[in-house]
């Protein structure tokens, strides 16, 4: 009857929808023999690189490439358009995947990963599940993180992959930088291209043959391999790119951000992703001197930071030593942070975002697009909020903050920026 309450289920039905809402796939240590595993497009300066590693491990690990707007389409059918913006690309991006025939959802499973932040992202593996068991309800997923968000999966993140993932992200960081800071300045048309293929088919030969780890000698190779290109006068409009990690690497994130740069006649600059990492070790540091939160693994993220630290500041010097302009030494940007925004601030890419805005301005890229989800919260606040406190520190900045959603015309974006680098050129 209208106005009557309704009568609270008993017990074995509460059980039962619990076992509803929770029954999914899993993946199996026997899948590593039969499955394929999907990951999304995150990172394509890494993911390379990140992939044959899992490949030499045993797994089966495929980078999907597909977008348009039929991926967006995919996901928007499954992910509210109020919710995190890349949850949505990579959830139409597996769908899309998983439609397209070239794979079977039997022998299937997809991967994401976490790393347990305090923002929408943590609501991404609820969301794949549930657009998953619309569709495609035998596929497993699989959560990479080493924060104990997922446990009973047949996927382990060993101690040996998580140092071989460390190089990886210091050799993509290499390329990419060195690619950006060259191709803008090539006589001759594709031979950063050339050279980045080049360097990373030797990296994955010395992956499956010995001698990955050994990051000076093969930083060395990298560099000389990048200096033998010849090029122009350097005087291009240099851009620096910060924001929330996703939209700041992806080219579905972003609308391809470092090709338009490059078509613009820039130089675009993008900070590591050593930066994120040392970001997300350095703030478990954070939570004990800020918050009294001493975990048990306190002392292995002090042994992580000093090791990833001093790798980083290795690489800097020997890109100063090669004429490339280097990377920050985190150890600035954390005292920039400090500087612009507490470090306590953390959630999404928190302090980090300022950090490298303000260290970005330092060294002379006072040019910068801020990109962000529509709606992140986190890093509006930490991104385009605090702007103002970078500008304060550096009147010159010339910042542009850009959302990205599904909505969002690709004409719009990139009119915005035509307008940030008419104010520059027209200063220059």
């Amino acid at each position: 009857m209208k106005g009557q309450s309704k009568q609270r289920p008993s017990p074995a039905e509460r059980e039962h929808v619990l076992d509803l809402t929770e029954n999914y796939p899993v993946f199996t240590p026997e899948m590593k023999e039969t499955h394929t595993i999907l990951v999304p497009d995150m990172l394509p300066w890494h993911f390379e690189l990140l992939a044959e590693i899992l490949r030499l491990e045993g797994y089966r690990v495929e980078t999907l490439h597909n977008e348009g707007r039929q991926v967006i389409d995919e996901g928007l059918k499954h992910v509210h358009n109020d919710a995190c913006y890349p949850a949505l690309c990579i959830i139409g991006q597996f769908l899309d995947a998983l439609k397209s025939g070239k794979y079977d959802p039997q022998k299937t499973a997809v991967m994401i990963t976490q790393t347990g932040g305090g923002c929408r992202a943590s609501n991404y593996l609820p969301l794949l599940r549930k657009a998953l068991k619309a569709e495609f309800p035998q596929v497993p997923v699989l959560s990479f993180n080493i924060s104990g968000l997922e446990k009973g999966s047949g996927f382990n993140v060993t101690p040996r992959i998580i140092y071989l993932f460390a190089h990886a992200v210091f050799y993509g960081d290499l390329v990419m930088s060195l690619y950006n800071a060259t191709a803008p300045y090539e006589r001759r048309a594709g031979d950063c291209a050339r050279v980045r293929g080049q360097c990373f088919a030797k990296l994955k030969e010395k992956l499956k043959k010995g001698g990955f780890c050994k990051l000076g000698k093969n930083a060395k190779e990298i560099l000389s391999a990048f200096s033998a290109i010849s090029v122009c006068e350097k005087n291009k409009l240099k851009v620096g790119i910060v924001g929330e990690i996703y939209v700041k690497y992806s080219p579905l994130g972003n609308s391809h951000l470092e090709e338009f740069l490059l078509s613009e006649g820039c130089e675009p600059v993008l900070p590591p992703l050593a930066d994120f990492v040392l970001y997300c070790v350095v703030n478990e540091l954070n939570d004990a001197k800020f918050y009294g939160k001493k975990s048990k693994t306190h002392l292995l993220y002090r042994v992580a930071y000093a090791w990833l630290h001093s790798k980083q500041k290795k690489l800097i010097a020997m890109m100063k030593k090669a004429g490339f302009e280097p990377w920050h030494d985190f150890a600035v940007l954390r005292s920039l942070a400090d500087r612009v925004i507490n470090q306590g601030v953390k959630m999404g890419e928190g302090w980090l975002i300022p950090a490298e805005m303000a260290a970005l301005c330092g060294s002379g890229t006072k040019n910068i697009v801020c990109v962000q989800p529509f709606g992140c919260l986190p890093n509006h606040i930490a991104g385009k909020g605090a702007s103002r406190a970078v500008k304060s520190l550096f009147p010159d900045a010339n910042v542009v903050a850009v959302d990205y959603d599904p909505s969002a015309s690709k004409v719009n974006q990139e009119n915005r920026i035509k307008l940030m680098l008419g104010t520059a050129r027209g200063k220059m």
